[in-house]
């Protein structure tokens, strides 16, 4: 039942609902980006949603593995997304790269959500359009 919460919420941010990514999450829920800052409390993660999502617009996961040891879940696989969707001929603003995420499920929903990734090329990408 853990993992399927992990896919549930997987799908809803790969749908950019911010909505049900917001009821997925627990009311005490903490996110820790992958330079390790913190944001506690679903209502700010909602809005932290939005907001990635206006940076990112097509900004999804893969999950290719994912491990469950008791409400603890791990997953790997890929992040991706164009920069403030701005498309170009040779697709310098997409990025994709490897990344992992924890993830705490406590009734149904996700109360942590880690993200583990080299964002070098990110900030590399956001760096050359200002």
């Amino acid at each position: 039942m853990n993992k399927q919460v992990v896919f549930y919420f997987s799908e809803a941010i790969n749908s950019h609902d911010v909505d049900r990514i917001y009821s997925i999450m627990a009311e005490e829920h903490t996110f820790v980006d992958a330079h390790g800052s913190k944001v506690e409390g679903r209502d700010k993660m909602k809005a932290g949603w939005a907001g990635y999502f206006q940076l990112f617009p097509d900004y999804h996961i893969e999950l290719t593995d994912i491990f469950e040891n008791g409400n603890t879940i791990a997953a790997f696989g890929f992040a991706g997304g164009t920069y403030k969707g701005i498309k170009t001929a040779n697709n310098e603003n997409y990025w994709r790269l490897p990344a992992a995420w924890k993830a705490i499920v406590e009734d149904g929903k996700i109360k942590l959500w880690q993200v583990y990734a080299d964002t070098k090329v990110v900030f590399e990408v956001m760096g050359r359009n200002g």
